[in-house]
């Protein structure tokens, strides 16, 4: 995959940069710490420059981001209910569960969308729940773009940084997404703990 990746981005420079990192909000397999350090790489030995590169792949990562938040959209909060009336009891989830989750990510999404979109797998899924809650559309793409231009700016400055040595980053990278995926998975223990001991509290 990789070598398809490169090939393709020196193939259609800019163009071909935005495709690859929309494709990689909706299809995350894609690792954009090879497109965007390899992005950077190819600054040094190509006409494109650190500013354009940046600039296409924001562009590229927004589309992608819009895309799922769509996909969020269709799963909103009514369908979740109905599968909660038929499934619930299952579940042991709520309306209210659903109506509580809602709010908070109403009340605190912006800033988790801001940050997650610098945590590789998690910052294109984060579209996914936003769309769900009906985040404000233009507060979405505002968060949203910040979080990735800050993102895509330290990786391709990284690639034109190290140069030929551009591979050395996705090291890095994996000891920082195995350190985010732990927090997650933390945070995501420590609420079932919570959610089932306020349910028992609750019978």
């Amino acid at each position: 995959m990789e070598n398809w990746i490169t090939s393709f981005m020196e193939q259609f420079g800019y163009i071909g940069i935005a495709l690859i990192i929309a494709l990689e909000n909706v299809f995350p397999p894609i690792p954009s710490e090879i497109v965007l350090p390899f992005g950077g790489f190819m600054t040094t030995y190509t006409s494109l420059t650190v500013f354009w590169v940046i600039v296409a792949a924001t562009i590229g990562s927004v589309v992608g981001a819009v895309i799922l938040y769509g996909v969020g959209l269709l799963l909103d909060v009514e369908r979740l209910e109905k599968i909660v009336d038929r499934w619930g009891h299952i579940l042991r989830i709520k309306k209210e569960d659903i109506h509580k989750a809602d709010a908070w990510f109403d009340k605190y999404g912006y800033w988790t969308v801001l940050f997650c979109r610098m945590i590789p797998l998690v910052r294109s899924l984060i579209s996914i729940p936003a769309g769900m809650s009906n985040m404000k559309f233009g507060l979405f793409l505002v968060y949203t773009t910040i979080g990735t231009l800050i993102w895509n700016t330290i990786l391709v400055l990284v690639g034109a940084t190290l140069g030929s040595n551009w591979h050395e980053i996705t090291d890095f990278i994996g000891v920082y997404s195995n350190f985010a995926y732990a927090i997650i998975a933390i945070a995501g223990i420590a609420f079932l703990i919570w959610f089932f001991r306020r349910n028992k509290k609750a019978k």
